[in-house]
């Protein structure tokens, strides 16, 4: 079980980096003037990739951490809250997804100030997850 815990962290680690990335190139995106097409195509093309490389990482961090829950139990209400927020990051991830296409099809209308908070959005969950694993408070 203890390679089954160090992938699944490995593969957490991973895919956060996509989760903490991909919003960023949102922001910038959001930026971009209308008239610089290169930038703008580069920008997509970067997120488009990076959305495809993170979401294997982020079915592998799930599908590790469902094996380790079968192999220790689901037990604790850190357990509970920890899973809450898991299946909160997976929706974050696909409406990343959705924003993601918005900007393909040119029909994204959200300012860069409001990436710049959704941004944070996975930093927030990741220290609560964190205080939550190491603390197991309730």
């Amino acid at each position: 079980m203890l390679v089954v815990k160090t992938l699944h962290i490995w593969m957490v680690i991973s895919w956060f980096a996509g989760l903490f990335y991909l919003p960023r190139i949102f922001v910038n995106l959001a930026m971009v003037p209308a008239d610089s097409v290169a930038e703008r195509d580069r920008l997509l093309l970067m997120a488009g990739k990076l959305y495809k490389f993170m979401t294997p990482l982020g079915v592998l961090a799930i599908v590790l951490g469902l094996w380790l829950w079968l192999g220790y139990g689901f037990s604790g209400g850190w357990l509970h809250a920890k899973t809450t927020l898991v299946a909160g990051l997976a929706g974050y991830h696909w409406y990343c997804g959705r924003l993601l296409g918005q900007f393909q099809n040119g029909v994204c209308t959200k300012s860069h100030v409001w990436f710049r908070f959704f941004n944070e959005v996975p930093v927030l969950v990741l220290l609560i997850v964190l205080f939550l694993v190491v603390l197991k408070p309730f």
